[in-house]
């Protein structure tokens, strides 16, 4: 008896506390837990700090999208002039051609650049010989730590009309030579391939991780039933990794009107600017060049926007079709 009174004062006095927890206000509760874990908090300062600088702090120049932005009078002193920066990008001349880049790049990345490297973690994981793995894997992984501009070099290099590689091969062949980056219509799939080619290695790195997790005991069930590995592939691991496909997929569609600034705008010269036209791009252009700092951020906030509006699309679509959701 003496026991289980014991047992149940200990039980009553955790309940209390439970209860006096619950009615601490926010604050109260943070400030005990900064002070039971201050060293936590003192590692994670460094992080919080980055943040608010480089994060949070510059949304206050987001109001710039609403102004008529004059260096001299300041963002606070400027005039407001409401929506104005918007409708004249929504009704300029480029506006379409813009769009119409951003997306198709973004489309036919998603297209392409997304299965590939679930396609390679499949095959890789199915790969016997140690020795081979990782030797795929470190050269796969390689040109993922090249820089955007040594890439960009790269690539106008291998494509040169005269001394490129491709050209070479077809010279060889008896073959005129082609100027590729002169060719509008080569541009987005010169885009999406070199970025398929140095972020594959890389991106498959999360599906192997979720194919080691997969139960091996699934194998030999489906082993012993005859499955091939087709069959294994289509009944055990894509379904034991969908919820990391789906999250990298909402997280992509997240992005979709936000193509890479640096890789199209070295890539990018006369001829194929039609093609090269992005809105990152345009944005560098009316906002560095032509020092229209309202128009340029109206145009970023526009991009912004939708990209959230997508997200936020995606994840709710996910979440009804497949049951996976990132949020």
């Amino acid at each position: 008896m003496a026991v289980k009174t014991e047992k149940e004062v200990s039980a009553r006095q955790k309940k209390t506390g439970t209860a006096l927890r619950k009615t601490e206000s926010l604050p109260v509760r943070l400030l005990k837990d900064m002070k039971k874990n201050w060293i936590l908090y003192v590692m994670i300062l460094p992080v919080v700090i980055y943040y608010i600088i480089f994060a949070y702090t510059p949304i206050y120049g987001v109001q710039l999208a609403f102004k008529d932005y004059v260096v001299k009078k300041g963002i606070w002193g400027s005039p407001w002039i409401g929506m104005e920066n918007f409708t004249r990008f929504f009704s300029s001349y480029n506006f379409g051609l813009l769009m119409k880049n951003t997306l198709g790049i973004s489309i036919y990345t998603i297209l392409v650049g997304f299965p590939i490297p679930i396609v390679f973690a499949l095959m890789l994981n199915y790969l016997k010989n140690k020795h081979l793995k990782k030797t795929v894997q470190m050269v796969s992984y390689a040109p993922y730590f090249i820089s955007t501009v040594v890439m960009c070099g790269m690539i106008v290099i291998f494509l040169n009309p005269d001394t490129g590689i491709f050209n070479t091969i077809r010279s060889f062949f008896g073959l005129e030579s082609i100027d590729f980056l002169g060719k509008p219509e080569l541009f987005k799939t010169i885009f999406v391939w070199t970025g398929v080619w140095q972020s594959m290695g890389w991106s498959s790195i999360i599906y192997i991780s979720a194919l080691s997790g997969v139960d091996y005991q699934l194998h030999e069930a489906a082993i012993v039933d005859g499955a091939s590995k087709l069959q294994r592939i289509i009944h055990v691991d894509l379904p034991s990794i969908k919820p990391t496909i789906i999250m990298l997929l909402i997280l992509q569609m997240g992005s979709l009107m936000s193509v890479g600034f640096e890789k199209v705008f070295l890539l990018q010269n006369t001829l194929n600017k039609q093609a090269a036209s992005v809105i990152s791009t345009y944005v560098y252009e009316v906002g560095l060049i032509n020092s229209d700092y309202g128009y340029s951020t109206a145009i970023n906030l526009f991009n912004s926007v939708i990209n959230v509006i997508l997200l936020v699309s995606a994840n709710q679509i996910c979440k009804k079709v497949t049951e996976e959701s990132l949020f």
